[in-house]
């Protein structure tokens, strides 16, 4: 089992910045593929970005790349989510979540057996 527990979200400008953190504890971290998913109110959660065991994969959505990065500290047990240049449509419930048996996990909800609890991020226009 793995235990993921997601902070730095909060209200932010449009075209701000904020960094999420996800704090992992329990099964080995550097075997979990990891990523980032985001529910919008009234929408379905939605991939954002997943990152391989060694962090030298990654993949994003169309709709945030070259604005978001995705990286992780193996050493901390730790993945985030750099965003920049928020927009209104960022805004959401960021989740990390963690997937055991790939190695760079994609966009599927299913693949992923570990998840957060989220943190909200708000991008005000």
């Amino acid at each position: 089992q793995v235990q993921l527990v997601e902070s730095g979200g909060g209200l932010v400008q449009a075209g701000g910045s904020l960094r999420l953190s996800c704090a992992a504890s329990g099964r080995t971290f550097s075997s979990v593929a990891m990523g980032w998913f985001r529910q919008a109110p009234g929408k379905e959660r939605e991939f954002v970005a997943a990152i391989s065991w060694s962090g030298s994969s990654t993949s994003y959505a169309d709709s945030v790349k070259g604005r978001f990065t995705i990286a992780r500290d193996n050493a901390k047990n730790t993945v985030y989510l750099e965003m920049n240049n928020l927009k209104s449509e960022d805004t959401g419930v960021y989740y990390c979540a963690g997937d055991r048996d790939a190695v760079l996990s994609g966009g599927r909800r299913s693949a992923y057996d570990y998840w957060g609890q989220g943190t909200q991020v708000t991008v005000s226009s």
